[in-house]
């Protein structure tokens, strides 16, 4: 990994960590069960099931409420660096706003919204 690639790791974990911090308690406590997985880009093995490869982020596993009632797959949330770096023309304060609005995004899904309840909430 490189030096820029790991200070932008390093820039995407603060970035989601001030998120979180600035949460109401029950969905901080509801985020601790979707981990969050910094990559630089989604890899071959998500790209062959149907990922596209400039995708920012993604959640995968089962929502919130799904887990409530038992379901058997761990929920996760994956951010993919540098592609929220090419979305946001590396401008740093962009960058920024991306990676907090796909963790959002992401983490709305993990709550159980859709994608139109994503939108409606300006997590686009």
């Amino acid at each position: 990994m490189s030096e820029g690639l790991d200070r932008l790791m390093e820039m995407a974990r603060e970035e989601v960590d001030g998120v979180l911090a600035s949460l109401p308690e029950p969905l901080v406590e509801a985020a601790e069960y979707a981990p969050v997985t910094f990559s630089d880009r989604p890899d071959a093995e998500l790209i062959s099931t149907g990922i596209e490869p400039d995708v920012l982020g993604l959640f995968l596993g089962s929502t919130w409420s799904e887990m409530a009632t038992g379901a058997p797959i761990a929920p996760g949330i994956f951010l993919f660096v540098e592609n929220l770096w090419q979305a946001s023309g590396h401008h740093l304060c962009t960058f920024r706003e991306e990676v907090r609005t796909t963790y959002l995004h992401e983490l709305g899904h993990f709550l159980g919204l859709d994608e139109e309840e994503v939108a409606k909430r300006g997590l686009e």
